[in-house]
């Protein structure tokens, strides 16, 4: 009975999850006049992609997206990956106190943070560039402890081999540690470019300019329009952003699930 119930709610939860993105589909590639209403014989179109693609610099939100989640995911996984050894194998004066501050960070909401980061910005003389839009993000309490779990379950009898062969703690960090935590460095960079993929609020405050601005705010130029909203060019747009991600999802859907299983188990 129980597994019936949870069978029914996966299926509900799975259909309204799917609902929002068959209806994008059903109207972007449909005329117009049938974007608002189900017919079986309705012509199929591309003619929506090619309106949406030439009514706003999609090449440039391309470069800027790709160049912010790729900056933000390396400098994540540098820094989470230096920290997260740090706390799962080093002894050292406040350490506990120190990673009892990293989870309080995840407890902050970044929107919380955003008149400060925006001085923070100002200040440095970088407002309206993708590195703005990237540096807050830089540092990850969420990456930290992914990897910090992982880091702890590796048996100290591969670390204490390597260390007898003459490696270095950075040799031992990148030859024993990282290789055996690929699976959560897959999970959690989905997660990541997930999340500054479709990140709207922070960008759009602190760009201002086509050369700097990303997808999310990029798109906001199609609900703007003095015609009205034409339903069937904005999900067309929409699609074209978010295929990317949809891709890279369904490539990696198996280690993502598989990764967060072992860090829950853990």
């Amino acid at each position: 009975m129980n597994r019936a119930l949870d069978t029914l709610a996966a299926w509900l939860l799975g259909l309204l999850w799917i609902a929002p993105l068959a209806y994008a589909a059903w109207a972007a590639f449909h005329p117009p006049a049938y974007a608002t209403r189900f017919d079986l014989f309705a012509p199929l179109t591309l003619a929506n992609f090619a309106q949406a693609w030439a009514s706003a610099p999609f090449a440039q939100y391309f470069v800027n997206t790709f160049t912010l989640v790729t900056m933000v995911l390396v400098a994540q996984f540098v820094l989470a990956t230096l920290a997260a050894y740090a706390f799962a194998r080093f002894t050292f004066p406040g350490r506990d106190l120190l990673f009892m501050l990293v989870l309080l960070q995840l407890m902050v909401m970044p929107d919380v943070l955003i008149v400060e980061n925006y001085r923070s910005m100002s200040a440095l003389g970088i407002r309206d560039t993708v590195f703005a839009v990237g540096l807050p993000y830089f540092a990850s309490a969420f990456g930290i402890f992914l990897l910090r779990q992982t880091f702890k379950t590796v048996p100290r009898e591969l670390e204490e081999a390597a260390r007898m062969e003459g490696a270095s703690a950075l040799q031992v960090l990148m030859k024993v540690y990282v290789p055996l935590a690929k699976p959560m460095y897959v999970a959690y960079g989905l997660v990541s470019v997930s999340h500054h993929w479709n990140n709207f609020l922070w960008p759009l405050i602190i760009t201002n300019s086509v050369e700097s601005r990303p997808l999310t705010v990029g798109l906001q130029v199609f609900s703007s329009t003095d015609q009205g909203i034409d339903w069937s060019i904005i999900t067309a747009a929409t699609l074209i952003s978010a295929a990317p991600l949809l891709v890279a999802f369904l490539l990696f859907q198996r280690q993502f699930v598989q990764s967060f299983m072992r860090a829950g188990i853990r």
